[in-house]
């Protein structure tokens, strides 16, 4: 379980590409490998990936061909950087929302706006997605626990979002650095979606009864 409050970026120092297949070495500096161990869960933009190898700071991860098609880390390369946040573990304080580390979707940026000490980001998601998004929900974006702001209709169809952002979460996340177009992992609150699919089954069967 990972609580989506990133503890920091890391840089990706070496892929190694396979058939449908890749291995993701990081560079993760002391304070982050602490009592890490071959088998733990890390998230990488949100996505629960398990520790195989830890050379000094050098820590690698498989990437199996469901989280290259599902997730922007098949896209990383060489030189960048991901959110990080280990596992969470008992007693710990859940300072976000609790999370899996199971990326459902991609959403893209489709714009940002700029205030003093703010930063909007908006997003698209899918129309079967939309019905899990409403404002002042939870949602994880890249593995960050992020209140939902607006949400609207997207001119193409499906729906649109946004998130504010401080300061602290800019300069702690690789949000500061998303542009439009860009793309960006999605896990939707598990809570949320489990309200939601258990009303439309109730409704569905009171349908079927009339």
């Amino acid at each position: 379980m990972f609580t989506g409050i990133v503890q920091g970026v890391a840089k990706v120092v070496a892929v190694q590409e396979s058939e449908e297949f890749r291995v993701h070495v990081v560079e993760m500096p002391d304070s982050m490998r602490a009592g890490l161990e071959i088998g733990a869960s890390v998230a990488h933009n949100g996505v629960c990936l398990t520790v195989t190898s830890i050379e000094g700071e050098r820590v690698s991860f498989d990437l199996m061909r469901e989280t290259l098609r599902l997730t922007n880390l098949g896209a990383i390369t060489a030189g960048q950087c991901v959110n990080i946040e280990r596992a969470a573990r008992f007693g710990d304080e859940i300072g976000g929302h609790s999370m899996s580390g199971h990326v459902i979707c991609m959403a893209e940026v489709v714009s940002i706006e700029e205030a003093p000490n703010n930063r909007r980001l908006w997003f698209s998601l899918p129309e079967k997605l939309g019905r899990f998004v409403f404002e002042k929900g939870y949602i994880g974006v890249d593995g960050i626990s992020l209140t939902i702001g607006d949400v609207r209709p997207a001119a193409s169809g499906g729906v649109e979002f946004s998130v504010n952002l401080i300061p602290e979460t800019l300069s702690r996340t690789m949000l500061q650095h998303r542009a439009p177009g860009d793309h960006v992992n999605i896990e939707i609150d598990p809570q949320t979606q489990v309200i939601v699919e258990t009303v439309e089954r109730v409704m569905a069967r009171q349908q079927l009864a009339q």
